[in-house]
């Protein structure tokens, strides 16, 4: 009798992790975490941008040994979320349109022009790569089937991203679409701590200038109090000049019935 074994499908691994650093030393890290974070606030409000840093990008389904990992990489058209790696079938097969390297002193130039070469082969429309060491700044755009180097990156806006590349004195700064500049944590804080500040402040001025208007209520209070005060008083001068005018024409008035009255009994009393 002849036995069947069971036709078993082996699982596929993609790796999260080849167990190597994000950066090799700290002035990389600072550049990958402040471009990471500016592309995350830059795209907050935007459900369909996903965002995200050192993360395993798998173009091929069935082929783990088919990955890269950018320093950054935006895709739009894709929910944000948590993932351990980005599989692209699993994403609509969507590829990052925009990804970032930041070079070390371990990476080779044979090891960058493969990523070149990679993210022009599975679709990736602009790539940005930024030596700190040297301050020397590169670009790359789509033009059909391949990626065209930007001959004037300084100062480029990314079609994309709308994000502005500038180089001051060496250093790579990323500018936001309203002019405001991609920040460290660091800065961050600061201007949070600095913005609270300047709430305070102001919340103290407004407090002062209440208290101000307050004191000018009352004052005007008062002024409105002492104005009634002297037109009462006014009115009672008025009443009594007028109570002065009665009794004078009421005495008047007797002087001149008691004159008809002597004059009647045959008197005269302005002769007498």
């Amino acid at each position: 009798m002849l036995i069947q074994e069971p036709i078993t499908t082996k699982r596929i691994i993609y790796p999260e992790s080849d167990g190597k650093p994000m950066a090799d030393n700290t002035k990389q890290f600072r550049y990958i975490a402040t471009i990471e974070n500016g592309l995350e606030a830059l795209f907050a409000n935007d459900p369909q941008v996903f965002v995200a840093g050192d993360l395993f990008w798998y173009p091929v389904e069935g082929d783990p040994k088919i990955r890269v990992a950018p320093d950054a990489l935006v895709v739009f058209g894709r929910p944000k979320g948590d993932r351990g790696s980005y599989l692209q079938w699993l994403e609509d097969d969507i590829p990052p349109q925009v990804v970032f390297e930041i070079l070390s002193p371990g990476n080779t130039f044979s090891e960058m022009h493969r990523k070149l070469h990679f993210y022009e082969r599975f679709g990736v429309e602009e790539y940005y790569l930024y030596d700190p060491d040297d301050g020397e700044l590169s670009g790359w755009i789509r033009r059909g089937d391949t990626l065209q180097e930007i001959e004037n990156i300084v100062g480029w806006t990314s079609p994309r991203l709308g994000v502005r590349f500038e180089l001051e004195d060496g250093e790579l700064k990323l500018f936001r679409p309203d002019g405001e500049p991609f920040a460290t944590f660091v800065e961050v804080i600061a201007q949070r701590d600095q913005a609270r500040q300047h709430a305070e402040q102001e919340r103290q001025r407004a407090d002062q200038e209440r208290q101000h208007a307050e004191q000018e209520r009352q004052r005007a209070d008062q002024a409105r109090q002492h104005v009634e005060q002297e037109r009462q008083r006014a009115e009672q001068e008025r009443q009594r000049a007028e109570q002065e005018r009665q009794r004078a024409e009421q005495a008047e008035a007797r002087v001149r019935e008691l004159a008809e009255r002597l004059r009647a009994l045959g008197g005269d009393p302005e002769r007498e």
